[in-house]
């Protein structure tokens, strides 16, 4: 019996894919841009998983934005027109298991199987980036919630002065603006490097320094507002920018910043540990895989 498995990542610029084993080993590891209307991205994707085709695949697993129902994706966030596509409809006729989760969730997953937060029963990963993704496990459980969207961190209205979109973790929290208001500061022409950002950030440039530290405050909160809901024991912090392990340790210092100025806090509600996330780039290809393996062993999301 084949041990070898699809994981496909979609991404709002790329559509990442890998062959791996049932341990997560990948074999082969490609990408390619991803289109920008449905007609050309499914077509994409045909091309994709054309490629695998008399190779003795179990499974085919995708990840991507958007809440996701069982099989079907819903808005598809930053990729409205996936909005009702249905990955395990489309290719039933391979006669495989198909699985489709959300990014979030997907990397809360691969931490969870083989990173940061292996083997934890109650953990999360908070994925900074344009929005802010994130997934939570409960009790052993990956929190799906009622209507698929639980985790959906990006909708905390963080600031209530700032009615709308711009109040929102999405744009309130976003790692990219973080960025960008970074390299206005320091005059930088490509509002969009991130590596120019923090070596302004790690030489101590104070307009930088401020910037970057206002930023992990704001995760700081968001980690504290789930700690008070679902209490978890560690959180993963993902994403691009988490390759600089200042980060990390920016946030944690922001978090015991609030919880000093907040003594009854405190004492009443133990801290989590937050940690670097294990996978960077890769991870949504992992939590793909591990959400289809879940699922071919009829275990319970």
């Amino acid at each position: 019996m084949s041990n070898k498995y699809i994981s496909v990542d979609i991404g709002g610029t790329n559509v990442k894919f890998a062959e791996l084993d049932r341990a997560g080993h990948i074999i082969t590891k490609d990408k390619v841009s991803t289109p920008t209307n449905k007609e050309d991205f499914l077509e994409s994707i045909n091309d994709i998983v054309s490629q695998f085709e008399g190779k003795d695949i179990r499974g085919i697993s995708f990840c991507a934005p958007g809440k996701i129902e069982h099989t079907k994706i819903r808005f598809g966030g930053s990729l409205p027109f996936l909005d009702g596509v249905d990955f395990a409809q489309r290719y039933k006729k391979l006669g495989i298991q198909v699985a489709v989760i959300n990014d979030g969730k997907a990397s809360v997953l691969a931490e969870n199987w083989l990173g940061s937060l292996k083997d934890l029963n109650n953990c999360a990963a908070i994925t900074l980036g344009t929005g802010v993704g994130g997934g939570i496990i409960v009790n052993g459980r990956l929190l799906n919630g009622v209507h698929f969207q639980a985790g959906e961190i990006s909708f905390l209205q963080l600031n209530i002065d700032k009615p709308g979109y711009d109040g929102l973790a999405a744009s309130y929290a976003s790692a990219v603006r973080m960025i960008i208001e970074v390299n206005t500061a320091i005059g930088n022409a490509d509002k969009k490097d991130g590596l120019a950002a923090f070596r302004a950030i790690k030489r101590g440039d104070p307009k930088a320094v401020k910037i970057f530290n206002e930023f992990c405050r704001r995760i700081a909160y968001i980690i504290l507002d789930i700690q008070t809901v679902v209490d978890l024991d560690r959180i993963a912090i993902g994403g691009g920018i988490s390759a600089q392990s200042i980060v990390a340790k920016e946030i944690n210092n922001a978090y015991d910043q609030i919880l000093d100025q907040l003594p009854l806090v405190k004492t009443t509600l133990t801290r989590p540990k937050i940690v670097d996330a294990k996978f960077k780039n890769s991870a949504n290809l992992y939590g793909a895989l591990y959400n289809l393996l879940l699922h071919m062993n009829n275990e319970k999301l």
